[in-house]
């Protein structure tokens, strides 16, 4: 068992005998009245408390792949970053860093400062590297269109994080594979933590970024889940682009407050980012960081939403992507790409990090990735 989960285990077990006395971790006093009211959907209910436990476990076994093609050494790839100011970016911009030393590669990260403008120079600059490899990491292909033409006829393979709606290979655009969660599983077991969580009782906030398809897809899957609970009520579907977010939440949070009061129970965000910055508006507001509105980021799970989760600073839940774990990830597919051989086929499984099951850790890996992506490369 990973060390900072062996106390997770008895922080699980505590919550397990909480949840059993009628009692939910971080809700206060409110949680025997919510025992009280009558669940608003008794049956996706209890469908949802099902899957959270599932998705709460903590022991990570590893689960990808074993066998590969050797490391081809001498390669270099370059990473281009929607904005390093969002976390999951910059994570995933390490991982591969860390990866393609073990391998002997050159990996280079570019800015696209979060712009389409951004992203088309970084891109072309990128081309102009004349790299082995390129990254796309959560943008849309489709931003740099031109560019992505450009790399395919020029035989360079491009793998994307976040850039598809789904894992694995794509065709339109071309992509070697695309490394990320199910969406679709991620959405649900967000939207399940809340009805979980709230005894089918919630009033709901949830915020997206629609310039991103893959991140709108994702908060329309969450929104759906959701709707499966007649008692949890969709307040606000707010849309504030992940650039943006920096500038535009305090405003956003004064206005939800202003509208909605006490009505305004939950959150939910397409990643951690929001409640980063929602946070100072929260508590100049008077909230208290444990108690309501109860936030929880769909993705991406970086170490300051740990921070947030394990301190009870106005976030109490993550479903946090293994960025290190995905940036190796990102290393091995191109290995295989360089190879002639075909893409892993692995997808992480989902999981939800609390303050009672995460052990004080500030990052979610399964456990022994580095050391099975290293004994397929033969390092």
């Amino acid at each position: 068992m990973h060390p900072t989960r062996k106390a997770a285990v008895t922080a699980a077990a505590l919550l397990v005998m909480a949840t059993a006395s009628g009692c939910e971790s971080g809700a206060g006093g409110a949680a025997s009245h919510r025992s009280s009211v009558k669940p608003g959907c008794p049956t996706a209910l209890s469908r949802a408390k099902q899957a959270v436990k599932k998705a709460e476990a903590v022991n990570a076994p590893w689960r990808g792949p074993t066998t590969g093609p050797k490391a081809v050494h001498g390669k270099s790839i370059v990473y281009i970053a929607q904005t390093l100011t969002n976390p999951g970016v910059a994570g995933v911009a390490r991982g591969v860093q860390e990866a393609a030393k073990i391998v002997g590669w050159q990996a280079r990260t570019l800015n696209g400062e979060g712009t389409p403008e951004g992203l088309r120079a970084a891109f072309k600059r990128a081309l102009r590297l004349k790299p082995d490899g390129i990254v796309i990491s959560g943008f849309d292909p489709g931003v740099a269109a031109a560019e992505v033409k450009k790399a395919n006829s020029e035989g360079i393979p491009l793998i994307g994080w976040h850039a598809a709606p789904a894992p694995g290979p794509s065709k339109d655009p071309q992509l070697f594979s695309n490394i990320t969660s199910r969406v679709e599983d991620v959405a649900k077991i967000s939207a399940d933590w809340i009805i979980a969580r709230s005894n089918g009782r919630a009033g709901v906030v949830l915020f997206t970024d629609a310039t991103v398809p893959f991140a709108k897809r994702k908060s329309d899957l969450i929104k759906k889940e959701l709707a499966t609970c007649s008692g949890t009520k969709l307040l606000s579907y707010t849309n504030m682009p992940i650039p943006q977010v920096n500038r535009r939440s305090i405003g956003e949070v004064r206005s939800l407050l202003s509208r909605f009061g006490r009505k305004w129970t939950y959150s939910a965000a397409i990643n951690d980012l929001y409640f980063q910055h929602a946070a100072p508006a929260l508590r100049a507001a008077g909230k208290d960081g444990a108690g309501a509105p109860f936030n929880i980021g769909a993705g991406d799970g970086d170490p300051s939403a740990f921070q947030r989760v394990n301190g009870k600073e106005f976030q109490a839940a993550t479903v946090p992507e293994p960025l290190s774990e995905q940036g190796w990830q990102i290393v091995d597919e191109f290995n295989r790409a360089f190879s002639d051989a075909p893409e892993s086929g692995y997808v992480a499984p989902v999981h939800i990090a609390t303050a009672a099951n995460s052990g004080g850790a500030l990052s979610w890996d399964s456990e022994g990735y580095r050391q099975a992506y290293r004994k397929i490369w033969g390092d």
